[in-house]
C-alpha cells in the first residue's frame, strides 16, 4: 500500500468511492439533469448554454460562470501569498486581475457567503469527471491535454458513470504506485487550472480527495430530495 500517509489516502478515497457507488445505483435521466430551482447550472446542449464560460468538445457542454474567486477561498489566498506565492501567479490560477486578488486581501471583516448557483447532478459529475480525467493526464499522462476538452459530457446517466468510473479506477490505480519521494515532489501533478504546479503532491491527493468527497455528499443530497420531490 505504500507509505503510511498514502495508505490514509488511499483508504479515505476507497471509502468514498464505496459509498457513492452505492447512493448512484440506478441514476436515471430524468433525475441526472433535474432542475430543482430557476437558474441552476447543468449540462446543456451547445446552442442552449446559459453561462459564459460553458466548455466540452462534444454536443453538450458544462456550465461555467464569470472567473472569480469566491468568498469561501479567502482564507486560502492569504496563506498562499503568506506561504511565498506572488499575487500574479494567484491572478493567473484564478483567470482573474491583480486588482481583484489584492482587493481579496485587503478584505477586512467577516465574509459573506457566497451566492453560488446550484448546480445539477449531470453538472457535480461532470466537474468532477474532467478534474480527475484532467489530475491522471497532467500528472501521470502526456501533459498535454486541455481538462476541459477531455470528456465528452452526456444526457445519457448509466453511460456518464460507465465513463466516470473508468477514469476514478484509472486515478486509483496510479495512485497507489506513486512513491513516498513522489508524495513530497512539488509539481509532480502539472495540473494546468489552479496551483498544483507548486503543491507537493500530498497536499494534491489530499485536495482531490476533499472535492470527491464534498461533491459525492451534495448528489446524495440532490438524490434524497429527488425522491421526496412534490
Amino acid at each position: 500500500m505504500g507509505t503510511d500517509r498514502l495508505r490514509l489516502l488511499l483508504d479515505q478515497f476507497d471509502t468514498a468511492g464505496e459509498s457513492a457507488r452505492v447512493r448512484l445505483s440506478g441514476l436515471g435521466d430524468e433525475e441526472f439533469l433535474w432542475e430543482p430551482v430557476p437558474d441552476c447550472w447543468s449540462i446543456r446542449p451547445r446552442g442552449e448554454a446559459r453561462t459564459p464560460r460553458a466548455f466540452g468538445p462534444g454536443d453538450w457542454v458544462l456550465d461555467q460562470g464569470a472567473a472569480d474567486i469566491p468568498a469561501s477561498e479567502y482564507a486560502a489566498i492569504a496563506r498562499q501569498v503568506a506561504d511565498g506565492m506572488s499575487v500574479a501567479k494567484i491572478a493567473e490560477d484564478w483567470s482573474v486581475s491583480v486588482e481583484r486578488v489584492e482587493e481579496v486581501l485587503a478584505h477586512t471583516g467577516p465574509v459573506e457567503p457566497d451566492r453560488t448557483p446550484i448546480t445539477t447532478i449531470a453538472w457535480r459529475l461532470g466537474h468532477l469527471h474532467y478534474q480527475f480525467a484532467g489530475g491522471w493526464e497532467w500528472t501521470f499522462g502526456e501533459r498535454r491535454r486541455d481538462p476541459k476538452l477531455m470528456v465528452d459530457f452526456t444526457p445519457d446517466a448509466s453511460l456518464a458513470l460507465e465513463r466516470f468510473w473508468a477514469v476514478i479506477d484509472r486515478w486509483r490505480e496510479a495512485v497507489a504506485g506513486v512513491t513516498d519521494e513522489q508524495l513530497d515532489t512539488v509539481g509532480l501533478s502539472q495540473y494546468p487550472y489552479g496551483s498544483h504546479p507548486d503543491d507537493a503532491f500530498v497536499d494534491v491527493l489530499w485536495g482531490a480527495n476533499l472535492e470527491f468527497i464534498h461533491h459525492m455528499s451534495e448528489i446524495a443530497l440532490l438524490r434524497d430530495l429527488w425522491r421526496h420531490r412534490g
